[in-house]
């Protein structure tokens, strides 16, 4: 049993050789790009003994190539399974929250939860979706507070015009706080 919890945790891989991923990035993709063609691509695991081959779910080629992609690029990967329901603590790790904030957006009805004993679940799709929610309204923030700059403006009225623009984005969060 502890060697299947052992297998469960997350685990970070750094790219020792990262020549040697440039072949295998490079198969990758060419085989991504002849998807194109009429014959379906397959993918598979293939051992030292001939019929030692077992087809790979699409899915898992895809997580297989980005794994190789960021590898290649130098950087670290971490696998962390997680499972289809998440405690209010998991889903603040997950979303770099706290608990206690979690449990402000379940009660505010912004994350779904399932109520257990005393305890709350989250569906880590809700969470996930929440997320990129949340990711699509800092960038819309984002985007609706920036002005132009031109290097030969006067700072003070490049400060003005950001101030102008934080003051409508706050007036349209005011707005659709209170309508909901």
């Amino acid at each position: 049993m502890a060697s299947q919890s052992q297998t469960l945790a997350a685990e970070t891989f750094l790219p020792e050789q990262a020549e040697q991923l440039a072949p295998v990035l490079s198969f990758l993709q060419a085989h991504e790009r002849s998807a194109e063609s009429t014959a379906l691509p397959s993918y598979a695991l293939v051992g030292v003994d001939e019929h030692d081959r077992i087809e790979l779910p699409k899915n898992l080629h895809h997580v297989l190539k980005r794994v190789v992609g960021a590898m290649a690029q130098g950087r670290a990967v971490t696998i962390a399974p997680q499972s289809m329901t998440l405690t209010t603590q998991q889903a603040a790790d997950l979303l770099g929250v706290s608990r206690p904030t979690i449990v402000r957006l379940i009660n505010e009805g912004q994350i779904a939860a399932e109520r257990v004993g005393n305890r709350h679940r989250l569906l880590l799709d809700d969470v996930l979706a929440y997320r990129e929610a949340r990711r699509t309204r800092q960038y819309d923030a984002i985007a609706a507070t920036s002005v132009p700059v031109d290097l030969e403006d006067d700072p003070e009225l490049i400060r003005k015009q950001l101030r102008e623009a934080r003051q409508v984005v706050a007036a349209r969060r005011r707005t659709a706080k209170n309508i909901s």
